[in-house]
């Protein structure tokens, strides 16, 4: 007798269909035969779904039964169809009636006494799931209950054990869908323990901040030991706009494909915050391995990517970030298929002076040799460089303002709302095209809508030549003078917000030429 159930495998952290096919047929010897490219984990499910079936009160066929995994050409991975696969075997072997099993998808990963574990990847699954009109709903372990329900439009039915999704195909039982709480969980997850507020001084670095933040430009800091750098990277989240719907399940589903969605949380409500250790590999980075998964510029989609320590990455390492840096996206290739991940993150760096980290602070001495110096500033390279937006130096924090007892400066609200307003002008300007932020402006668009007087262009003529800049670094300097104009709110770029654009280049001048 012949089976067939719907599932889903993941192939990076996209979900692809897959048809589960049993047959039955008597033979002289029990035999199970599984087919269709299963990997280790999935070869080893059959022997977890025969102890499941008999654990659960049910009988193993003692006959021959051929799995297939369709399409036999498509990898099939972890341990996500044990639970279609027992469906499988026992609406084959007629223990079950298989009208219903038309109706919905199944995923789940099956313990030997037949209860349930959950699996990575239920959210795409879930999106890609409704995407099927034929599909009624999806049938998940009841702790990827939450997080599948995220998808409206689909019936999620959670279930403990192979007994109940038995009893539920059967018509035994009613089991109520796992509401969707979209809302509920915005509010419960979306607010910041950090604020700017917090942070002595630095006002300048604030600003800088802002501007980063509004127009979604990449920034780097500058300056020694304990000035505070940290401390503010870590701050940039609170004034980023909250994150909306599509965006958040955009992200979360990164998080999800990985298994790394925090426990008793199914939707990432907050802008990730990356901040990987400067020993971190290519692959780590960017993103790879076999199958191809996401790395740290993927998990900081819609986010921060914070490198501390900037020089003491490996070069090579921070060289194959230049690509997505202007894409938004990283293509990983291997010699069978290409996988893509999202990238669209700010990136924020920060690096000390000189390998003592004192080459800038009054009060301290720094004994580094021009040729030490030299080496240290040498691993960034100007092309990497080249795509930052704004560059800033953050000075030791005088004794004066650490000492006081008031919180006196900037605070996240009050940044959060220059940074709305801003934004709010970029999407009337940009519409609802791919191109959202200044920083993602094309050649075409810094011409439209960063021109310039004459006192303008003269003032942007004589620095790029005096600095040396690059034809990126010269759009560079536009697009964040458009952002400058924009937290300004107005309509047109004028001097002072060419001046001050130009100074966030000064790291040009002074360190990498």
């Amino acid at each position: 007798m012949l089976a067939r159930l719907k599932t889903f495998t993941l192939l990076g952290i996209e979900a692809m269909p897959v048809d589960v096919e049993v047959d039955i047929s008597p033979a002289a010897m029990p035999k199970t035969i599984l087919v269709g490219l299963p990997d280790a984990a999935v070869k080893e499910s059959t022997h977890r779904v025969e102890r499941a079936i008999v654990n659960s009160g049910f009988i193993r066929p003692q006959d021959r039964v051929v799995i297939n995994l369709a399409p036999g050409d498509l990898p099939k991975q972890a341990a996500s169809f044990d639970l279609p696969v027992a469906l499988g075997v026992l609406a084959g072997s007629g223990q079950l009636a298989a009208e219903r099993l038309e109706q919905y998808a199944i995923i789940g990963e099956l313990a030997l006494e037949g209860m349930t574990r959950p699996v990575k990847g239920a959210l795409s699954i879930a999106i890609e799931a409704a995407k099927n009109q034929s599909l009624r709903g999806i049938v998940v372990p009841a702790e990827n209950a939450n997080e599948a329900a995220v998808v409206e439009r689909l019936e999620v039915i959670p279930v403990e054990s192979l007994a109940q999704a038995v009893a539920f195909f059967a018509g035994e039982i009613d089991v109520h869908p796992a509401p969707s709480r979209l809302d509920q969980l915005f509010e419960q997850f979306s607010a910041y323990d950090l604020d700017f507020g917090d942070v002595r001084g630095q006002e300048s670095a604030k600003r800088a901040m802002t501007l980063a933040a509004a127009g979604s430009h990449n920034l780097i800091m500058v300056g020694p030991p304990g000035s505070g750098k940290t401390m503010l990277a870590k701050r940039v989240p609170t004034i980023l706009p909250q994150l909306s719907a599509p965006e958040s399940i955009e992200t979360t589903r990164i998080y999800s494909a990985l298994g790394q969605l925090p426990a008793g949380q199914p939707l990432l409500a907050r802008r990730p915050f990356r901040s990987p250790h400067h020993t971190i590999s290519d692959a780590g980075l960017v993103g790879g391995g076999n199958p191809p998964a996401p790395g740290e510029i993927s998990k900081a989609h819609h986010g921060i990517l914070f490198l501390d320590e900037l020089p003491e990455f490996n070069r090579k390492t921070l060289e194959v970030m230049r690509q997505p840096m202007e894409d938004n996206v990283v293509t990983i290739s291997r010699a069978l298929r290409s996988t893509t991940f999202p990238a669209d993150f700010m990136l924020i760096a920060a690096a000390n002076p000189c390998p003592c980290g004192y080459r800038s602070d009054p009060r301290r001495s720094c004994n580094c040799t021009p040729p030490q110096i030299e080496k240290y500033i040498g691993k960034i390279s100007g092309p990497l460089m080249d795509r930052i937006d704004i560059h800033i130096e953050v000075p030791a924090v005088p004794f004066e303002e650490l000492s006081t007892s008031s919180v006196s400066g900037t605070t996240s609200d009050q940044m959060r709302e220059d940074v709305v307003r801003a934004r709010h002008r970029q999407c009337d300007r940009f519409g609802e095209g791919q191109i959202r932020y200044n920083a993602q402006m094309t050649s075409r668009q810094v011409r439209k809508f960063c021109e310039l007087d004459k006192s303008c262009q003269q003032m942007l003529r004589h620095s790029v030549e005096e600095m040396g800049l690059s034809a990126r670094a010269h759009d560079k300097i536009l697009r964040v003078s458009r952002t400058i104009a924009d937290v300004a709110g107005d309509e047109s770029i004028n001097e002072l917000h060419l001046a001050e654009a130009i100074g966030y280049r000064s790291l040009d001048r002074d360190l990498w030429i």
